[in-house]
């Protein structure tokens, strides 16, 4: 289980980020047209997985911007966010705030995405659903870059997980 915190609370997850140099495990998420989506749908490229609790919060709200402004152009690289957002709200977050660069990706048919990567939260008022994190594979799905931010609250690092995709 690794800790991270709200708002200076602490709070656990069911275990630990995957390990740089491991293989990524594969998942099935919901993408906004609501078939499943899985790591081989993305094949060949870089990818940054973006994992945030709710893209109705300011902090997720301004991970995904930025992200998605660094995303802009690169045929390379795919910008994934990850919440258990429904992908209808996921969708009308994008359509309003104009990142078409981000692809969303939702939990809401099951949580072993959150199992799998060690993000889901295991106490605390937002238990059930996923800390926040950066996670950043190669073309081959190998960990490159990985981070549990310290608390929810806080933006991630963004300059190590964008040079990570160089």
């Amino acid at each position: 289980m690794a800790k991270t915190a709200l708002g200076g609370d602490p709070v656990t997850t069911n275990g630990e980020l995957p390990a740089v140099g491991s293989q990524a495990p594969d998942f099935n998420l919901t993408g906004a047209d609501l078939n499943d989506v899985t790591l081989a749908d993305f094949k060949g490229k870089k990818k940054l997985l973006s994992i945030v609790p709710s893209l109705d919060t300011p902090v997720c709200a301004t991970s995904t911007k930025k992200f998605n402004d660094h995303a802009e152009g690169r045929d390379d690289v795919v910008m994934l966010i990850v919440s258990a957002d429904l992908p209808f709200s996921m969708s009308r977050f994008c359509g309003a705030e104009n990142t078409k660069a981000v692809k969303t990706l939702s939990m809401m048919r099951d949580r072993n995405f959150a199992k799998d990567y060690g993000v889901l939260i295991q106490d605390g008022p937002l238990k059930g659903i996923t800390a926040r994190a950066v996670v950043v594979l190669d073309a081959n799905d190998k960990v490159v870059y990985s981070e549990l931010v310290p608390d929810i609250k806080n933006e991630p690092d963004y300059d190590k997980a964008l040079a990570a995709l160089k």
